[in-house]
């Protein structure tokens, strides 16, 4: 007896609907997919950090004396360098790692007390050899997480003795030894702040902002010994640095160094009353106008620090908050009145 036709289409229609059924997941796995989850995994990420990375910043201070500058080594895997006046009208670096691997970091140089606001803002364990009275005493009081060659010589740093410097210009590290000491004195490893700065993923095109000038010579004068210079290289989109018109090369590499971006602002300094060595203080806590300065121009920005431990304000003259671009950025806070030349 022959089925009539309707159930014949019926138990076809099953089994199609159950062969759907079955390859649908498949089927949406291989050519669907949510749109959202697709957004994330596209999300273009910055180059110089990761935004993700809970690791707590590393701020080294590094000598930059002239003897010492030919052997400098590891700056061009800092994220962040400041570079600020000391006594004798030198300068001193401190530079700033996240998440680095640096085989050579140095050479590292003792303490100087306003310094200290920058590694608080960042929220960064501090390396140093050695400090001034009064940077001892603000790292005590301010409970500033630190690792001093003085107390951690042998295990956490080196002295290159093959480099024909004096003894206290010798010293180095790296961020293996770093991390070791950071496990051994049990200091948090995390942070929860945001970074000091806002970095842009898209490549801001800096000759659109409000009032622009070109940049592609930057003469930044600390002192008659200290003039810290930039070039722009308009091929690679980075500002080459020198220091008293002589490039400033790494010792490893032998690449000379660069920066993507550079904010620079002036505060006034004075000697320390009685100190025999006429170290300074800086007035760098109150608020000022500098510059911004990328791919070969300079905005006018203003900047707000409230207070030593809290974050600097860098906004364009708008009042909008200072976005940078995505790289490595050096913040030269040079003395009041000095010369500052942008061409």
């Amino acid at each position: 007896m022959k089925k009539p036709k309707s159930i014949i289409c019926i138990i076809i229609g099953m089994v199609l609907l159950l062969g759907l059924v079955v390859t649908f997941p498949k089927f949406y796995k291989m050519y669907i997919t949510d749109p959202i989850k697709e957004q994330e995994k596209e999300k273009p990420k910055l180059k110089i950090i990761n935004l993700d990375s809970k690791t707590r910043p590393i701020a080294v201070m590094i000598n930059n004396i002239a003897v010492a500058r030919n052997y400098h080594s590891g700056l061009q895997d800092a994220y962040l360098v400041y570079e600020i006046i000391v006594e004798g009208g030198l300068t001193r670096l401190m530079a700033l790692y996240k998440d680095a691997k640096t085989e050579r970091i140095g050479s590292v140089r003792s303490s100087r007390h306003y310094y200290l606001d920058y590694a608080l803002e960042n929220d960064a364990i501090y390396v140093h050899w050695g400090y001034s009275p009064y940077a001892i005493n603000d790292i005590q009081k301010l409970k500033i997480n630190n690792i001093d060659g003085y107390n951690y010589g042998n295990k956490y740093f080196w002295r290159d003795n093959s480099i024909n410097v004096a003894l206290e210009h010798r010293a180095y590290t790296n961020m293996e030894l770093i991390n070791e000491a950071i496990n051994k004195l049990g200091y948090k490893k995390e942070t929860n702040e945001k970074p000091l700065l806002n970095y842009s993923i898209e490549d801001i095109d800096v000759s659109t902002i409000e009032d622009a000038i070109p940049a592609n010579n930057i003469k930044i004068k600390y002192s008659g010994s200290v003039t810290t210079n930039y070039t722009y290289d308009i091929e690679n989109k980075v500002y080459l640095r020198s220091v008293n018109d002589v490039p400033h090369i790494d010792y490893v590499t032998k690449e000379q160094y660069t920066a993507k971006n550079i904010i620079t602002y002036q505060v006034k300094n004075t000697a320390i009353p009685n100190d025999e060595k006429n170290r300074q203080n800086i007035d760098n806590v109150g608020t000022g106008n500098g510059y911004y300065i990328s791919n070969g121009y300079a905005i006018p920005i203003t900047w707000t620090k409230k207070s030593r431990s809290e974050k600097t304000i860098y906004r364009l003259k708008s009042g909008e908050e200072l976005q940078v671009n995505d790289g490595n950025t050096y913040i030269q806070i040079q003395p009041i009145n000095g010369l500052l030349s942008i061409s």
